[in-house]
């Protein structure tokens, strides 16, 4: 579909005009262990909070079946895939010697986290859904090729993008990755590719340790891939100030067909794990601000997907604040 044809679509407004919401109890199944910072209390929190809105109602809900392991080849290495399937069926607990925690389940919740992933862009590569949030886990942004890290399995965005480029001949994609820590695994996996724009903000220097301004791709992929580090303490303005000069200018250059969204609320001003200011409410502009250039570029379509958020009750509130965007409009 030409950008011509797709921007015809306002936001949030299509034949059907819903919003879907992806979410499955085995998401829970994946135990990363006591005190651990990416719990099931995050899902839990989620789901129990917007169960108390009105919004719950008005979303359509998928529980969504596991991905195959064709589809998980368009982004990971068969090895790689092998690996975690074997790591946790013989009880490994620890993936990287560090902080990417798993169980015996983990394998099988991280096929149908993807798998989620791939549901929601069926849904809206269908026209029958305007918009979807994946409430998934393990989160994914950290995974590359051959690497788990960060709390990251598979690359579930990553997954997505792979996914609509070959089911749907989707030719331009764009991945918006708000969450706090630079998404190193979808950086990576894309640096080489002009189909795929990958856009990071985020909290610099911070952990991964990557996402300089310098990083913008090679060879053919040179210019596709957008970092704008953020500095300790930054709060919404200086995101409205990066989004207003730098990221939509882009995407709108860009001219994308898809966008993803690496959903992360852990920028939260009450987030334990980082030094930015946001607020929900800064999530609901910058979502809006996203929704408006997928509306004149990509028919309005957004696949949303949960990356971190470690307070509960700030990414409640966050997920609740995003929706409310889609749902209104």
């Amino acid at each position: 579909m030409s950008s011509s044809q797709s921007s015809c679509i306002p936001f949030g407004f299509s034949e059907t005009a819903v919003t879907g919401f992806v979410y499955h109890d085995e998401y829970l199944k994946h135990d990363t262990g006591w005190m651990h910072p990416e719990t099931r209390k995050r899902l839990t929190a989620v789901v129990e909070h917007l169960r108390k809105t009105e919004l719950w109602k008005d979303l359509q809900h998928i529980a969504p079946g596991p991905i195959n392991r064709q589809l998980l080849a368009t982004v990971h290495s068969e090895e790689y895939v092998e690996f975690i399937d074997q790591a946790c069926r013989s009880g490994v607990e620890v993936l990287d010697q560090g902080d990417t925690h798993v169980c015996r389940d983990s394998y099988q919740v991280a096929l149908r986290a993807a798998g989620g992933v791939a549901r929601a862009v069926d849904e809206v590569m269908a026209g029958k859904l305007s918009q979807v949030f994946c409430a998934v886990r393990p989160p994914g942004h950290h995974a590359g090729r051959d690497v788990a890290m960060g709390f990251c399995l598979f690359n579930n965005v990553a997954v997505g993008a792979r996914y609509a480029q070959q089911k749907y001949g989707v030719e331009r994609v764009a991945i918006v990755d708000w969450d706090v820590h630079h998404g190193n695994g979808t950086q990576h996996i894309f640096y080489e590719d002009p189909t795929v724009f990958y856009i990071s903000l985020h909290q610099y220097p911070f952990y991964p340790g990557t996402g300089g301004r310098e990083e913008r791709g090679t060879g053919r992929g040179e210019g596709y891939t957008m970092n704008v580090p953020m500095k300790a303490g930054s709060g919404e303005r200086d995101y409205l100030q990066a989004f207003e000069e730098e990221i939509l200018p882009a995407l709108e250059r860009f001219h994308p067909e898809l966008i993803l969204i690496s959903a992360g609320f852990d920028a939260h001003r009450d987030d334990p794990l980082a030094n930015i200011n946001l607020t929900e409410q800064s999530f609901s502009t910058l979502t809006r601000m996203i929704g408006e250039v997928a509306a004149r570029q990509a028919g309005g379509r957004i696949v949303s997907v949960l990356e971190g958020g470690y307070d509960l009750q700030a990414l409640a509130r966050s997920v609740e604040a995003h929706l409310r965007v889609f749902v209104k409009n």
